[in-house]
């Protein structure tokens, strides 16, 4: 677990989204930061200056601003710039809450997480005051997310190569997928593809893939009604019998038997198969 930063819900006076396209050449501040803002990059650039020091923002990026800075920002002089933020306005901010936040890198990588939840922002505030409490809510959510940006980080500092396909998989992995599909879509050739996840995964491109079909299956198996026909179809099984094999090569069980435990309560589902490393557990009715 990621440790969270020691702020109360209580403690959060108001929360503010907001989304700006400035021109080519566009200016502004200098200003100085009230709330705790997180500044999402989309389009041009962005040059920051806080506190007499110098911060150049690409695309693609979230920027943490932090209250007291002095701040001045310069967009790109070619293109439009477009950026996104969430503003949170904590009230009485401890020196361990400063501290923490502080410490944290002042830029990261955007991610999906980042971008939906600030769509969600946007999209409530219409209809509720900043201090509502489902935004105040939403505005620790973003600022318990930035730190666990921090820890993707590792994962993102992978060979893109491997992070491209990895997330191609995620979203397809109900099709029928050959090495080739994945090489393509992360642009290196298979081998390269290959040699990259034994490096960085310590497992083939195509193990993964069957890993995460196996998972989702089981989530699927734990959580829902579907039968065992509709899951094999919905997570890239070529039959239900292919399913069941590999169900119980990863578990030692059967689908019946996986089911049977959730009427018995709380158990935990252990995935023997050293290919797949996580665990399930069935919720207690």
């Amino acid at each position: 677990m990621s440790e969270a930063i020691p702020v109360q819900l209580e403690q959060i006076d108001s929360v503010i989204a907001g989304t700006v396209v400035y021109p080519p050449g566009g200016r502004f501040g200098p200003r100085i930061q009230q709330d705790i803002q997180l500044v999402m990059l989309y389009t041009g650039t962005m040059e920051i200056v806080i506190d007499g020091q110098t911060l150049r923002v690409q695309p693609g990026h979230v920027v943490k601003l932090m209250p007291g800075q002095q701040e001045t920002f310069a967009f790109a002089d070619q293109e439009e710039t477009w950026h996104r933020w969430i503003a949170v306005h904590v009230r009485d901010l401890s020196e361990d809450a400063l501290a923490f936040m502080s410490n944290l890198p002042v830029v990261l990588p955007l991610t999906e997480e980042m971008n939906r939840l600030t769509d969600l922002l946007l999209s409530l505030q219409h209809s509720a005051l900043p201090d509502d409490p489902l935004l105040r809510t939403l505005g620790l959510a973003a600022l318990q997310l930035y730190p666990l940006e921090r820890m993707r980080l590792s994962d993102r500092e992978k060979h893109s190569s491997v992070y491209k396909a990895i997330a191609w998989m995620k979203e397809r992995y109900a099709d029928e997928i050959a090495l080739s599909d994945v090489a393509a879509q992360a642009g290196v050739s298979c081998e390269h593809l290959v040699r990259l996840f034994r490096q960085y995964e310590n497992d083939t491109p195509i193990r993964y893939l069957w890993n995460l079909r196996v998972n989702r299956a089981l989530d699927l198996l734990v959580h829902t009604g579907l039968n065992v026909t509709e899951i094999a179809e919905r997570c890239g099984f070529k039959t239900s019998h292919h399913f069941a094999r590999h169900i119980k090569q990863a578990t030692g069980l059967t689908a019946t038997q996986i089911r049977q435990h959730t009427w018995q309560g709380l158990r935990e589902i252990t995935i023997r198969n050293p290919d797949i490393s996580s665990k399930k557990e069935v919720p207690r009715n």
